[in-house]
């Protein structure tokens, strides 16, 4: 598959995770016990990388994540003249997928896109639990390096291809569990960056600790990763076989 329709993929894949992750903050509007609600999220978030990553795996590799993207490339096993493509188009993704849950939020009377916070991902005043900076970092940093040692891990060609995209729903599931309460949870500095856009005002001013606690904890994942497994034998990435290989 070309790199143009490669990175549809990962855009179309991408705003399906933000906006029906998202969406079961934004479009709630019942008020469920603190515990259900955790729960109800992460596994919006989980089951959508779930199904997007069934359907399109074999296609792009399925990453929706700069996280998962910059780890795979780090590790030799996603070639660099994709990295800055992939990335864009996830940030694009997460743009689009934000915008449409923004019209259909607007369509409830009473909505203030700003005062809804919209699902974006903050510290201190601006947390769910009122977690200041150096809990969001050190919780999008360590679940970020899990994030992405998972889909290393889940991409080796002894992995089968049922299996993956549960593990990595589950994973991403978990991971939602134990940092919505302290972020909102990103681990994934694309999700982060649409909502933010849309809310501004403090979201643009927090935005940079999900860009540099994820990306951190990814490279320090895939650094590990080189250095204990080393480098597999190149195939084409995102193309059947072995995804994210490098081509």
């Amino acid at each position: 598959m070309t790199l143009v329709k490669r990175l549809m993929v990962e855009g179309a894949g991408t705003a399906w995770l933000v906006f029906v992750g998202c969406g079961s903050i934004v479009l709630n509007t019942a008020a469920p016990q603190p515990g259900y609600a955790v729960l109800q999220v992460a596994l919006a978030f989980g089951l959508a990388l779930t199904t997007a990553t069934y359907a399109l795996e074999r296609l792009s590799g399925a990453h929706f994540n700069p996280v998962v993207t910059v780890g795979l490339a780090v590790a030799n096993r996603f070639p660099i003249r994709d990295l800055v493509p992939y990335i864009a188009a996830q940030i694009l993704g997460a743009i689009a997928g934000a915008a449409l849950l923004a019209y259909v939020a607007s369509g409830r009377p009473g909505f203030d896109l700003a005062a809804s916070e919209f699902g974006a991902n903050g510290f201190g005043d601006h947390s769910p639990g009122d977690y200041q900076f150096h809990s969001a970092l050190v919780i999008e940093l360590v679940m970020s390096f899990a994030l992405a040692m998972t889909n290393l891990l889940m991409s080796g060609r002894n992995v089968l291809p049922s299996v993956s995209p549960l593990v990595k729903g589950a994973s991403l599931a978990l991971i939602y569990l134990i940092a919505l309460p302290v972020t909102n949870a990103s681990v994934n500095p694309a999700r982060s960056t649409g909502p933010a856009l849309f809310v501004g005002d403090w979201a643009l001013d927090q935005l940079w600790l999900f860009w540099a606690a994820p990306l951190a904890g990814s490279i320090a994942a895939g650094v590990l990763y080189a250095r204990l497994w080393g480098k597999p034998r190149a195939s084409r990435g995102g193309q059947g076989g072995e995804q994210g290989e490098v081509v």
